[in-house]
């Protein structure tokens, strides 16, 4: 593979092209079918170097910025294949890369860009707390040279594909910090050690193929030296990795609605009924022409914020609305091409159900549109806060 200095953009969508080909939709009907993790796929991503991208090149990463990242998960989506399994990887070890100590940082990040280690999983949401980060119950309290963290988390994808998970928890109770956000800490957990000796994993079926899970800590016991940054500040480590995450999967987004884009306008052209082309009719042509028209202006959004952040800018406001554009642009998408294939988008050889439902989590995760609005209403127009 190339060096990354010597790569232009358009080479990096080839060389994922091509990667993905050797992944046919044949390949994840399979998975899906059978819910299974996508172990070649990941693999091959690793190999590649794809899913250290952003990882610098001192440690073995490949040292691209986000709007290089942003192509590589939207060529990923667009051949018809999903990024989210993988995708975590991409962002997760940012806390480590910009929070985590020198030794951290030299212990973890170079077997992660190899992928001897895996950094897929991210313990941040609770049943009760739901995406009211603040009031998550789950606790660590320091006991020597070790943490005793107990409590649940709900909706954690990945961990027992993964070696390595970030957990935020609750290190100062509620009731003595002066603000919410204050007294939440991150740590750095080997799933390795943990699952059998506190920690215990049980999987929910979701909607999508997405190996998520329940867990509960019971007195999980993890070294001081796995705390990432100083104790109590975890929650601004959460918000400094959001913009990214939002970013990247507002490209996930824009792969997917050009996905569900490309077989749609396939069909229109080749599908004939009552003697004509369904394409020929305006009824059918319109709404995709108005879905590729919204998918283009939503990734203008993702390109803009990808921009800022690589340039070290404010970009809080444009990653949320590029999540939030991308998202509705996606799932326009996604009806369109249901709609156009008829009784046979419902069908799984033909993979729109399944994008379909792949795309659709985007409306809700990992942060619900609801709450990008209320964003936008109170930090960008100065509303009132409404929650």
């Amino acid at each position: 593979m190339m060096s990354p200095e010597d790569m232009s953009r358009e080479q990096l969508r080839e060389g994922v092209r091509e990667l993905c080909d050797r992944f046919p939709n044949a390949y994840w009907r399979d998975l899906d079918e059978k819910r299974e993790y996508p172990e070649q796929f990941v693999r091959a991503m690793t190999e590649s170097g794809y899913l250290a991208a952003l990882i610098p090149r001192q440690y073995g990463g490949m040292g691209l910025g986000l709007a290089d990242a942003c192509v590589i998960l939207e060529e990923v989506n667009r051949s018809g294949a999903n990024a989210n399994p993988a995708h975590a990887q991409m962002y997760t070890m940012g806390t480590i890369l910009r929070h985590g100590s020198n030794k951290q940082k030299s212990t973890y990040l170079p077997g992660i860009a190899s992928g001897e280690l895996r950094l897929q999983a991210f313990g941040v949401t609770e049943p009760e707390a739901g995406t009211d980060t603040t009031s998550i119950r789950t606790t660590a309290v320091r006991d020597g040279n070790q943490y005793v963290i107990n409590g649940r988390k709900i909706y954690i994808s990945r961990v027992l594909q993964s070696d390595l998970m970030l957990l935020l928890a609750r290190t100062t109770p509620l009731s003595e910090v002066e603000r919410k956000s204050r007294g939440l800490s991150m740590f750095l957990v080997d799933l390795r050690e943990a699952i059998g000796n506190g920690l215990t994993v049980k999987p929910r079926r979701v909607m999508m193929n997405n190996h998520t899970n329940e867990l509960l800590l019971e007195d999980v016991r993890v070294p001081a030296e796995n705390l990432i940054g100083e104790e109590g500040e975890g929650f601004r480590y959460v918000l400094d990795g959001l913009n990214a995450e939002r970013i990247l999967i507002a490209a996930e987004c824009v792969g997917d609605g050009r996905f569900f884009i490309d077989r749609a306008t396939r069909r229109a052209k080749n599908r004939e009924v009552f003697g004509r082309k369904i394409g020929e009719n305006q009824g059918v042509q319109f709404p995709i022409a108005r879905a590729y028209a919204n998918i283009e202006a939503a990734n203008l959004m993702v390109e803009k914020a990808a921009a800022l952040f690589d340039a070290d800018e404010p970009c809080g406001a444009e990653a949320n609305m590029a999540k939030l554009l991308a998202a509705d642009a996606s799932f326009e998408a996604a009806n369109v091409a249901l709609q156009t294939f008829g009784g046979y988008g419902v069908d799984a050889e033909y993979d729109i159900e399944r994008k379909f439902r792949e795309t659709r989590l985007y409306q809700v995760a990992p942060i619900s549109t609801n709450l990008i609005l209320s964003y936008l209403a109170e930090h960008v127009l100065d509303l009132p806060r409404s929650f």
